[in-house]
Order: C-alpha cells, then sequence, then structure tokens
C-alpha cells in the first residue's frame, strides 16, 4: 500500500470533503440536492458579464500562447490601476503576480517564505485553504480569535498574545470568509500595530471587495501601511461571477529592499508552471473598468441583497438559531443552541441535515472554529429557493437532538 505523505495529516477540504461526496452520491441516485457547500455564484444562475464577453469575443488567438510568467502586461497594469485607486502606495506591474485563481497565489505567496516550524497568524474561523496551504509548507497556522459579539471582529489581545518569536507573518481575511465581516479602518489599523512591532509580513485576502452590502466601504489594508511588506490577494472568482475562470493576483507593496529575495522565490515558482490561464487575463482590463455588475447585486434589488433578506427573515423565526449579518460576500455563519440541540459533533449534524433535507452545508470545524455551535450559509440561490431551504432547516431542527 502506498503510504500517505506526513504533511497531509492535518490536511482537511471539508468544503469538497466526505460530506461533499455523500451528496454527489446522493444527486447520482437522483436525489436533487441543494448544495450549499461553496460560493459558486455561477452555478447558482448567475450570467456572464457583458463587458466579459466581449472582452473575450474576437481575441480568443491572444491567449494560445504561453504568456509572461507573471501576468500579460496590460492586465497586470490595469490590477495596478486598480489597487492604487483603493490607496495603495508606490506600485509597478513588476509588483503584481497573476494566477490561477487566489488558490494558486496563497501557495506562490507562503512557499518561498515559511520554514519548517515557522509561524502564520490566521484567523478562526477562516477560509481553510491559508490554514491547509501554512501546512503543507511545514509551517504552524497560529488561530487568533474573532469575536462574534463584535460583529465577528478579530479579538487583537488574542492576537497578540499568540506571537511568538517564531512568528512570521499575519493572515487578515477582509471582507471575510465564512463571516461576511467587514473590518473598518481602527480594526486595521490595531493589526497592523501588531504586525509593525514584531516584523510580520501581512497577507491581506481581499477578493470579497466589491461585494459590499448596505453602501459600505472596504479599506485596503495596504492602503494603511506603506511601511510594511503587505501582500493583497484578489481576483474575479466572486464579484464577476468567474470561478472557472480561475483568475487570481497577488500584489506586493511596502519597501522593496526587504523583499528582494523573497521576489526571487516567487519568480521561481511562478517560472515552473510557465503562466497562468491566459484566456481569463484578457478579461482583466474590462473586469476592473466594470463596477457595475458587483454594484448591480448588492444594491436592494440585486440578487445578494434580496437573497440575505430572504435568509435571514427565516432565520430570524427559528429557535435555537442565532446570527450576525453579513456585511459583505453571500456567507452567514450561524449559531446553534448546542445545549437545546444538544450538538457535540457538528460533522454530525450536517450529515443529519443533509440526510434529512437534501441541503450540503459545512460545518463551523470546516474553517477551523473549535466548537461544535457554527456552520456557514452560502446565499447564492434565488431569494424563494432560499427561503425553501431555511424553512426546511427550521422544521429539520423542531426537535432535533443529537443521538
Amino acid at each position: 500500500m502506498i503510504q500517505l505523505a506526513d504533511r497531509m495529516e492535518h490536511v482537511h477540504s471539508d468544503i469538497r470533503g466526505e460530506l461533499y461526496h455523500e451528496a454527489m452520491r446522493m444527486q447520482a441516485e437522483g436525489i436533487n440536492v441543494l448544495k450549499l457547500n461553496t460560493g459558486n455564484p455561477a452555478a447558482f444562475g448567475f450570467p456572464l458579464p457583458e463587458s466579459i464577453r466581449k472582452a473575450i469575443e474576437g481575441r480568443e488567438a491572444a491567449a494560445v500562447p504561453y504568456c509572461d510568467f507573471q501576468g500579460m502586461r496590460d492586465a497586470r497594469e490595469a490590477i495596478v490601476r486598480y489597487e492604487t485607486s483603493k490607496g495603495i502606495e508606490g506600485l509597478h506591474v513588476d509588483d503584481v503576480f497573476i494566477g490561477n485563481g487566489v488558490s494558486e497565489v496563497v501557495n506562490f505567496a507562503l512557499m518561498p517564505l515559511l520554514n519548517p516550524g515557522d509561524e502564520v497568524l490566521i484567523p478562526t474561523p477562516n477560509y481553510s485553504l491559508w490554514s491547509n496551504t501554512i501546512l503543507l509548507a511545514g509551517a504552524k497556522p497560529v488561530f487568533y480569535r474573532c469575536d462574534e459579539a463584535s460583529e465577528w471582529n478579530p479579538d487583537i489581545a488574542d492576537l497578540r498574545s499568540k506571537v511568538t518569536p517564531k512568528t512570521r507573518a499575519m493572515v487578515i481575511i477582509n471582507p471575510n470568509n465564512p463571516t461576511g465581516a467587514l473590518y473598518n479602518t481602527d480594526v486595521l489599523n490595531d493589526m497592523l500595530k501588531v504586525a509593525r512591532e514584531h516584523d510580520l509580513i501581512v497577507f491581506s485576502d481581499e477578493i470579497y471587495d466589491r461585494l459590499l452590502l448596505d453602501e459600505r466601504e472596504h479599506v485596503s489594508t495596504a492602503s494603511l501601511a506603506p511601511d510594511l511588506t503587505v501582500i493583497t490577494l484578489n481576483g474575479l472568482s466572486k464579484s464577476h461571477s468567474l470561478c472557472g475562470y480561475r483568475c487570481g493576483w497577488m500584489v506586493i507593496s511596502g519597501p522593496r529592499e526587504i523583499t528582494e529575495a523573497y521576489r526571487a522565490g516567487i519568480v521561481q515558482l511562478t517560472s515552473l508552471r510557465l503562466c497562468s490561464n491566459a484566456l481569463a487575463q484578457l478579461v482583466i482590463p474590462a473586469a476592473l473598468e466594470d463596477m457595475e455588475t458587483p454594484a448591480s447585486m448588492v444594491r436592494p434589488g440585486g440578487r445578494y441583497f434580496e437573497q440575505r433578506k430572504a435568509t435571514t427573515e427565516v432565520l430570524d423565526n427559528i429557535d435555537g438559531i442565532s446570527y450576525v449579518k453579513n456585511k459583505a460576500a453571500f456567507y452567514l455563519f450561524p449559531k446553534l443552541d448546542v445545549k437545546k440541540f444538544g450538538i457535540t459533533d457538528d460533522k454530525k449534524f450536517a450529515g443529519d441535515l443533509l440526510r434529512a433535507t437534501n441541503i450540503l452545508i459545512v460545518p463551523g470545524s470546516g474553517f477551523d472554529w473549535p466548537e461544535p455551535d457554527h456552520f456557514r450559509i452560502v446565499m447564492l440561490p434565488e431569494a424563494p429557493q432560499l427561503r425553501e431551504a431555511m424553512t426546511k432547516l427550521g422544521n429539520f431542527l423542531d426537535g432535533y437532538h443529537q443521538k
């Protein structure tokens, strides 16, 4: 028998893990499963934006050969313009690396930095791509707690207490997945103060920065810290519903003289894979000029706005569930009354829900949350379908007690 590498011991992919595979078996048997496990807008009828269609039409041949390993120059120039408009200073096209989604550029960002035993501060709950990639690099994710009672903002005292001599970096996910939290300037400045005090690199995952509800504004972390090395990560999967295009990027800002060796390592990795999806890169300039597409989804009457309304209106009437309304993205991270429902295993809860209602969700442990009392709802189906799903959830919980 081929033995699994030791590095895989703690790696987990609950978004497409065991429950997902069970749901796929159910679907193969003809059972209609509502998959609320992953943020995949096009799977729920979000169309290809016309701006993207026009950007590709007639230009397909330009994407046939390999392009620059960092990315097409006009795409990188568009990214520089966009990130500069967010207040990030001193950017050049050579500071941009385009990848096959943020998933790939997270790997490029972490691998050249981390040695075995290094530690990286990362929020709990978090999008587990980050914790898994840190583990695969041989390093240790150290979780700082986000506080539900404070609208899921990071607990700065807890963050500070987790710093050790082995800490190399801090991850900020803002807007946050899975909570939908949006951090303000004061919170970000408090986090950056810790980074300054301990000479930490900051990784700021901002892929939901264009999906802001209730006319809120996003502050880019790097705009507050020109003196620090900040790696800003973003992409088009969510704002323009282009998950399958696999189009993401990272931007390095801060004092260039201290990042030369690190940049060289990123160049080594990006060169090895030759280039990212060139067809997707063709659309970056058009997408970053098309702010109407994401704006149309988050304003009243838009799908994200109305789908959140439909979800929360039903949840408000389910005994034993509480939640913090998301300020961005399309996720809720509700809390279950574990005493009422006798829940000691959130994965079992999610499995029981799947088998009883044909609704697939991800339990909180899939986002490195330490208690069995949360789960994530992906609010991507249209409003009537979400109302029906939340009603089924409420009916399921009525009388549920984990055995």
